[in-house]
């Protein structure tokens, strides 16, 4: 499993794709997630600007990582 450190929450789902380079740019973030290929918590997340929190999961391209706060 991978972790993904937010800096702030709540974050954006697809800025977090986007930003963790997990896709190419914003509007790919947006259509993977909009396409149901993005699960946050085992459920397939279709909102963009869903908020994530620390301790939730996102699993995209078979792949898991865990959101943590960090607060250094």
């Amino acid at each position: 499993m991978n972790i993904i450190e937010l800096n702030k929450e709540p974050v954006e789902l697809y800025k977090i794709l986007k930003f963790e380079g997990l896709v190419a740019s914003g509007g790919e973030a947006k259509i993977v997630i909009d396409a149901g290929q993005v699960l946050v918590n085992d459920n397939i997340e279709t909102q963009k600007r869903k908020k994530i929190m620390s301790g939730d999961m996102i699993s995209f391209q078979g792949e898991s990582f865990k959101c943590v706060l960090n607060i250094d």
